[in-house]
């Protein structure tokens, strides 16, 4: 992240810093900004009297900037520019930092109760729609916090702790406000060592899949595997897809994790009954993104796996960014031949909207209505309108989690034809899963 900022006194009496002025919004740069910082830290060395920085980052403002594109962008930094600057106080900073991120200096703030209660106020400024030509935007935000309280502390120090807050915030959700903590910083040094070591990871073959069997309820034959990420680094050792999954989506290298495990996933499966499909995730951006399809045909070409024998499983997060861009995939992929199965269906947003917008071979129903359907009557309900809705749409079930016979037999009764869980087997390595195959266990 890269501050802007301002110095002097406005009409309004708000200070700003002098030099590099940015254009967009008035304000200034990241220098000027640690040097105001840095000032302030000089004046209260001896005896330090406790001030504030503050980070707000405008929810969900890239993607709305990438649909309506850069002049919709700018309009609503210029505005969200305006809205900070007639909030702050009469001695306080306001700063451009990065793209859509926003920094405050408030010197007369002592302690973090008032500095959390401050970025809410700050929050509820942003949030109300911004006029863009003839529509209106909605956006929020969320804020990291770090109070200055020792003369041993610098400016970068202090703008780096509350962008690590940040950070955290925006992992909590929407409109989160969190105060550094020693922990934050601990768990931003191990995200980046995860960094470091999954580069390396991928680039050097290590992350492996491994496989969870799909059967047909009634019968409980195996008819299918579900290829699941895994990775055990030398030194941070068992690392969880929920954890590096993100990650390399974040830093780019989400593709050739992909490709990779697509790869081993198929090089695999080609060696099972010809009977037996592969499932396989993508992720949301790769939704989006248009090498997706070439890139999957590419790699069964290589290995010479039957397109016929993969379903490629999504969720209802990844049809929300971009749906135009999604149903282009999506389509690419059935024209392949590639059947697609719609994930963790009932946990998403606009479920029916969906499956009436985006042509769908299967869908598999959450883990979380298949735990509860014993003891909860609602469950039982959504699972057999699901079940009678696939049915009159002509797309197959999987009903997902399941762990005890009593919940597979009782799918069974509603008409529930496929199930995953560890009642049928646990995500087991290549080696292992071939040698059940073999040996016919599975």
């Amino acid at each position: 992240m890269r501050s802007q900022l301002i110095e002097g006194q406005d009409a309004r009496g708000v200070r700003e810093v002098v030099g590099s002025i940015e254009p967009l919004t008035g304000l200034g740069s990241y220098q000027s900004f640690l040097k105001e910082v840095t000032r302030l830290i000089a004046d209260r060395g001896d005896a330090p009297v406790p001030f504030a920085v503050i980070v707000l980052d405008l929810d969900g403002f890239m993607p709305i900037r990438d649909l309506f594109g850069n002049t919709v962008g700018d309009d609503i930094l210029r505005q969200a520019a305006m809205r900070l600057r007639a909030a702050i106080g009469d001695v306080s900073i306001i700063a451009r930092v990065g793209m859509d991120d926003f920094a405050v200096l408030q010197p007369m703030i002592s302690s973090e109760e008032a500095m959390a209660e401050r970025a809410r106020m700050l929050i509820e400024v942003l949030c109300p729609p911004y006029e863009v030509g003839e529509r209106t935007v909605q956006l929020s935000a969320s804020a990291g916090c770090s109070l200055f309280s020792s003369k041993e502390e610098t400016a970068e120090l202090l703008l780096g702790k509350a962008e690590t807050s940040l950070y955290h915030a925006k992992r909590s959700g929407r409109r989160s406000v969190l105060v550094y903590t020693r922990e934050m910083d601990e768990a931003a040094k191990r995200r980046i060592r995860i960094e470091q070591a999954l580069r390396q990871a991928v680039a050097e073959g290590e992350v492996e899949p491994h496989f969870q069997p799909i059967v047909d309820l009634p019968s409980r034959r195996v008819v299918g595997f579900e290829a699941l990420a895994r990775w055990t680094d030398s030194e941070l050792g068992l690392v969880p897809p929920c954890v590096f999954i993100p990650i390399a989506e974040e830093i780019g290298i989400i593709g050739q994790l992909t490709v990779l495990l697509l790869r081993k996933a198929a090089e695999t499966a080609r060696d099972w009954p010809q009977h037996l499909f592969l499932s396989f995730n993508l992720t949301p951006s790769q939704l989006m993104d248009r090498n997706t399809g070439p890139q999957i045909l590419s790699t069964l070409e290589k290995t010479g796996f039957d397109p016929k024998r993969l379903e490629i499983e999504i969720t209802e997060t990844g049809l929300l960014g971009d749906p135009a861009s999604a149903a282009r995939t999506i389509e690419h992929l059935r024209s392949m031949g590639i059947r697609v199965s719609l994930d963790d269906f009932g946990t998403g947003q606009s479920s029916l909207g969906r499956l009436r917008d985006f042509r769908f071979d299967k869908l598999k129903i959450d883990r979380a209505f298949v735990a509860s359907l014993l003891e909860d009557r609602p469950s039982e309900h959504i699972i057999r309108a699901i079940l009678a809705m696939c049915d009159g749409l002509g797309i197959d079930v999987i009903a997902e989690g399941i762990e005890e016979e009593a919940q597979a037999e009782k799918l069974v009764s509603f008409g529930c034809k496929g199930g995953q869980g560890f009642l049928f087997g646990t995500p087991s390595d290549a080696t292992a899963t071939l040698g059940h195959l073999q040996a016919g266990c599975l």
